[in-house]
């Protein structure tokens, strides 16, 4: 194979250095495949990301080497590139890639980007935040058993409400839960309405899930990340690679399957024959409101906002950036 090609991916040209590099060492997969691979899925991956700003997560040397994350788009890129100014947390503007078609996954897969992390808005309406993001994390002492366990609990939670929530693998170890919305809402009352969901999963269920920010206060749980919905913060994406050396995929799945898959079998190879179980998420975007209301109601009830992460400013009305069990040493 040469050390150079092009590839006409959707009527462009898209340049692929060393396309026989191989990505992923358990089974050999190149840089080429990684292409094929989101060529084959397109439709599915467009259906979800379209119109999205990314996060490059780059690979040079593949998935057994070093990574680094890549917001700002170079000035060399091809002009059809679409781009857009996303801010970071302190205020500093970048031009990010946005999902045009697949000519752009592509051209940043022959970057080495092995994940795109996407921003939870259109790039034509970045004031309305229109996915909601539930990260069910498996801490340690638990597995994707416990994981299973705990979206069933939210499934079912969801059902009440008559809200549809779409799964997805991580790629990993855990698993996402997406919500599409109406755009009628900022990142900041997402947020509210994530850290409302996790404090009534755990009320419900506290011996599998916790909504407890600081690591030494979770125990043997399932932690629901509402911070996953933090203003300006991406996500794993949906259907994309992972840096991992049997190039498992972030998979849509559906909730009758939940049982019967495990993430480490969702990958380049799989995916492709499955179907889309995500098909109808844009179809009818749900109403934010009746989340929103566990947390109107814990914060009546006399509840501070949840801890947010070290790298936002203090908020309004958040508790002090402790754990309950170090505050608890402290006071004794």
């Amino acid at each position: 194979m040469p050390d150079e090609m092009t590839l006409e991916v959707e009527g462009r040209e898209v340049r692929v250095s060393h396309p026989d590099k191989v990505y992923f060492s358990e089974h050999g997969e190149t840089k080429l495949d990684l292409i094929n691979f989101y060529v084959a899925i397109g439709e599915r991956f467009l259906r979800v990301n379209k119109g999205r700003p990314v996060l490059l997560q780059r690979f040079r040397d593949g998935a057994d080497g070093p990574g680094f994350f890549q917001k700002r788009i170079p000035d060399s890129a091809p002009d059809w590139l679409e781009t857009t100014t996303v801010m970071t947390v302190n205020g500093t503007p970048s031009r990010a890639l946005v999902i045009g078609d697949i000519a752009h996954i592509a051209w940043a897969a022959n970057l080495g980007t092995l994940g795109f992390h996407v921003w939870p808005y259109l790039a034509d309406d970045p004031e309305h935040t229109d996915e909601l993001r539930l990260d069910l994390d498996p801490q340690p002492g638990t597995d994707f058993t416990n994981v299973r366990a705990a979206a069933k609990e939210l499934k079912a939670l969801l059902d009440e409400l008559d809200i549809n929530g779409y799964p997805k693998t991580t790629g990993n170890r855990g698993l996402h839960v997406y919500i599409r919305l109406q755009p009628k809402w900022d990142s900041y009352e997402v947020r509210q309405a994530a850290v409302g969901v996790a404090r009534e999963l755990e009320r419900r269920r506290p011996d599998i899930i916790t909504a407890e920010w600081w690591k030494e206060d979770r125990g043997e749980r399932i932690f629901i990340d509402f911070n996953q919905n933090c203003p300006h913060k991406t996500v794993f994406g949906a259907w994309s690679v992972r840096a991992r050396k049997g190039a498992q995929v972030s998979t849509p799945v559906s909730w009758d399957e939940l049982d019967d898959i495990h993430p480490d079998d969702l990958t380049m190879r799989t995916v492709p024959d499955r179907g889309d179980p995500w098909a109808d998420i844009n179809e009818e975007p749900q109403d934010l409101t009746p989340l929103h209301d566990f947390y109107k109601r814990d914060r009546e009830n006399g509840l501070l906002d949840a801890p947010w992460p070290p790298v936002y400013p203090k908020q309004p009305d958040e508790p002090p950036r402790v754990s309950k069990s170090r505050a608890k040493k402290t006071d004794d």
